[in-house]
């Protein structure tokens, strides 16, 4: 119930963070903030952005047990109860509010509710959703909301089982304890006597059956909907045992005389009801817990994003709840603070940490007109920015659906586990009859009691929960680790199809290249080089081409001074003319040089190695004279040669399909060693490509940014778009990469593969377990070594396979990307 590292020692000086708690090395450059004369340390930006933005809403808290004022930055008492921090004065008003919580907290507020309109889905059956709360009508788990709210507290049911349990586990330990006295040489039943023994062993076990009721009713739930599953085979066994144990209690003589022992009393097994009831209670917490955990990543992202926003209007500002906020409201942002809403920035400059949201962990710099991502960290400066996207449109809202909806879906190999399931069930309970009747026909005596204990035990081990948890468990996990990479994976079967794809098509602009032109060569003939640069950018500022914009960036970025030009004229397919300081100036092709009579020979060659090169030469006349060659070009991105080296050791063959002219496809794919181009082919031209390769018999992925990307996107086994570009090829794909580079899909293809291979982990242990164990407890070990393996091992063996799947899975939180 309680976190377990909630007591420390009194004389150890503590620094905590005064948000979450954690305790904080100061010397360990971890961020820090100054409020009233005092130095504040934090664990994580996130951390101090919180507390910067409300400091008195963190600094102190009361001790719910004496009502003192403790400062939470240093308080050395701490515990954790129900998702929520509690801070002491001793460790006197600790122990007392750990032995009775609710004594202290029955004035507390409840919980926030969840918002208005959640949906709730079966963590076992994701196809049931429901507008409420409530149960599974196929296997009676408790429904869990398919989005996590931030303000929604833990899970009710884990806090529910933590409750049965800690009540259930002393009834069970009592009741065993007893019933082992005999094997101990301690002779509880002499001392109570046999049949006061008996009813003693029922009042304890009984309280253990009635609280882990939830159990039966979802085997009886498995039954009705003929879905027979785990609980079908927990609530036989343990019904089973328990209402033997009632028939053994009250009416004796109803059971044969080959079952009495030497006193004359037959057997009951309270004991091994109440402590397998107990041991699963024990594994769907754990399990339970382990689903927190991997919601972890859903919560850390929702709390990127701040509670408030700081508007500006008429000079004034105010802070503002974020569903307050509209598009085109302007937004202050100060340092150490989040950006609240997607937005691009007014005025102001800044650096901003979007490390959270891409993964990358160098900031980046922000000024007027740079685009800023809700719940990214602003760094350094203060900033104005315009909201433009808000509510569930934002980009962290949209991630946050994505994972959760991802973490909900199911990989197709779990379709192997549940038809596994749905045989290996009734084969469980036939043999469970199989092993009774041998026994009772062929057993020693007392036969029918070996013959009951075999049963039971079979129906215990072979309980396949571990079988059910191998899949979703890595898939939840997975997600949330994807998420935290800037990898973001639409559904289970993206994940599963991305570690069997054999080729990987990728488009070039956008994907490979930076996806915007930019001037790369300057080469004068005759004249001085800025002096040129100023005058072509004069004259291209009368023009909207891309190219256009390229050359004035650049000639801006290079120094040039700022003209204009008059007698602009645009010479379709050619370039353009017009006239800069009383100077004749033009920029275009070859062409427009012939039509001008401008003599070009001499850079003619030059022009076609820079065209070998994948970039744009232009011929630049002044004066009806060649004055010189610009070159303009989409970068390859930074990021891309090393990822591409790097897709080819995961094993994938590349292919660039791109719509631009084959020359310049040969000269990015020269530069990136890529062998095999398809150059000048339209988007059904691409979506035929995919088509081939799959008919060839191999698994494809496709990576775009585009509209014209979306078909082939669709096509593909697995769909990749890059975050950065158009929304119809993001609805496309299967797997987004949210910073938008190569550096992504090796980071994906990492993360499918060692799902996949931690899932068939989960599945050979979850597979080997039940196979052994089945015979084991039907009893064939005993003709030789005279082993019958007990209800209660088996219960606790069929609980550590559940563990050793989790455990399994949450490995992969910690996986190299």
């Amino acid at each position: 119930m309680f976190n377990a590292q909630t007591r420390q020692d009194s004389t150890e000086q503590i620094i905590r963070d005064p948000v979450c708690g954690m305790t904080v090395d100061p010397e360990a450059g971890k961020p820090s903030a100054e409020h009233d004369g005092h130095t504040y340390h934090f664990c994580s930006d996130s951390c101090r952005a919180k507390f910067v933005n409300d400091p008195e809403g963190y600094r102190t808290a009361r001790d719910p047990v004496c009502g003192m004022t403790v400062e939470r930055a240093s308080a050395q008492h701490m515990a954790r109860y129900q998702g929520q921090r509690h801070y002491f004065c001793s460790a006197g008003c600790q122990s007392k509010f750990e032995a009775d919580p609710e004594q202290y907290l029955g004035d507390q507020p409840a919980p926030e509710p969840m918002p208005e309109g959640t949906q709730y889905t079966c963590p076992m059956h994701p196809e049931i959703v429901e507008d409420h709360p409530g149960d599974c009508p196929k296997c009676g788990m408790a429904l869990e909301p398919m989005t996590p709210s931030a303000d929604s507290g833990p899970n009710p049911e884990y806090v529910d089982f933590k409750r049965r349990l800690w009540i259930t586990a002393p009834l069970a330990l009592a009741v065993f304890i007893l019933e082992m006295g005999a094997h101990l040489g301690i002779p509880f039943a002499h001392w109570f006597g046999h049949s006061a023994f008996g009813w003693l062993q029922f009042a304890l076990a009984t309280p253990v059956v009635w609280i882990c009721r939830p159990f039966f009713k979802r085997g009886w739930a498995s039954v009705m909907h003929r879905a027979l599953n785990m609980w079908t085979l927990i609530a036989l066994g343990t019904g089973a045992a328990y209402l033997f144990s009632i028939v053994s209690l009250l009416a004796p003589g109803l059971l044969p005389a080959q079952m009495r022992d030497g006193m004359g009393m037959t057997p009951v097994y309270f004991e091994a009801t109440a402590v397998i009831l107990v041991l699963v209670l024990v594994g769907q917490v754990m399990e339970l817990a382990a689903r927190e955990r991997t919601g972890d990543a859903i919560r850390a992202l929702i709390d990127l994003a701040p509670k408030t926003a700081r508007r500006v209007s008429d000079d004034s500002e105010e802070d503002v709840p974020l569903d307050q906020l509209k598009s085109g409201d302007i937004l202050r942002v100060r340092p150490g603070e989040s950006v609240p809403v997607d937005g691009v920035v007014t005025e102001g400059r800044s650096s901003v940490d979007e490390s959270m949201i891409t993964g990358e962990p160098v900031p980046v710099e922000k000024v007027a007109g740079e685009p800023v991502t809700g719940g990214t960290l602003n760094k350094s400066g203060s900033f104005l920015m315009q909201a433009q996207t808000v509510g569930d449109d934002t980009t962290l809202s949209r991630i946050v659906q994505m994972v959760a909806s991802a973490q909900r879906s199911r990989a197709p190999i779990q379709a192997l586990a549940d038809r596994v399931a749905g045989y290996f069930v009734p084969a469980v309970v036939a043999v469970a009859v199989l092993a009774f009747l041998a026994w009772w026909a062929l057993g020693p005596a007392p036969a029918l009691s070996y013959a009951f204990v075999a049963a039971v035990s079979v129906l215990i081990i072979a309980c396949p929960c571990a079988l059910g948890l191998a899949t979703p468990m890595s898939i939840m996990v997975a997600t949330g680790r994807g998420a935290q990479a800037g990898v973001l994976i639409r559904d289970a079967e993206a994940l599963e199809r991305f570690a069997r794809v054999d080729a990987l098509i990728v488009d070039k602009t956008g994907t490979l290249t930076e996806g915007k032109p930019t001037l790369t060569d300057v080469e004068p003939q005759g004249i001085d080089e800025a002096e040129m640069l100023m005058l072509v950018a004069a004259l291209e500022r009368g023009s909207e081409h891309p190219l256009a914009e390229a050359i004035v960036a650049g000639a801006e970025d290079r120094g040039a001074r700022r003209k204009d030009s008059t007698d602009f004229e645009a010479v379709t397919g050619k370039g353009v003319t017009g006239t800069v300081d009383g100077r004749s100036v033009a920029l275009g092709n070859a062409a427009l040089m012939a039509d001008l009579a401008v003599e070009t020979d001499a850079l003619a060659d030059r022009a076609r190695a820079l065209q070998a090169e994948g970039k744009t030469a232009m011929f630049v006349a002044i004066d009806g004279r060649a004055a010189g060659l610009v070159a303009v070009a989409d970068r390859i991105k930074e990021t891309t040669p090393q990822a591409i080296r790097a897709l080819r050791d995961l094993g994938l063959r590349i292919v660039m399909a791109t719509g631009d002219a084959e020359a310049t496809a040969m000269a990015v794919a020269r530069e990136l060693g890529i062998d095999e181009i398809h150059a000048g082919v339209s988007p059904e031209d691409k979506n035929a490509l995919v088509k081939q390769l799959k008919a060839d018999g191999l698994s494809v992925a496709m990576a775009g940014d585009g509209v014209n990307d979306a078909p082939a996107l669709a096509a593909a086994d697995v769909g990749i778009a890059m975050g950065t570009g158009a929304d119809v090829a993001v609805e496309s794909a299967g797997i987004t990469l949210v910073k938008g580079d190569l550096g992504g899909i090796v980071r994906a293809r990492r993360l499918a593969r060692a799902t996949m291979r931690n899932i068939r982990q989960n599945l050979f242990f979850a597979f080997i377990y039940n196979s052994a164990g089945v015979p084991i407890a039907a009893g064939i070990l005993f003709p030789v070594f005279g082993l019958l393996l007990s209800p209660m091992v088996a219960a606790a063996a069929m609980s550590l396979s559940s563990v050793s799947v989790i455990g399994n899975a949450l490995r992969l939180r910690s996986s190299s990307l």
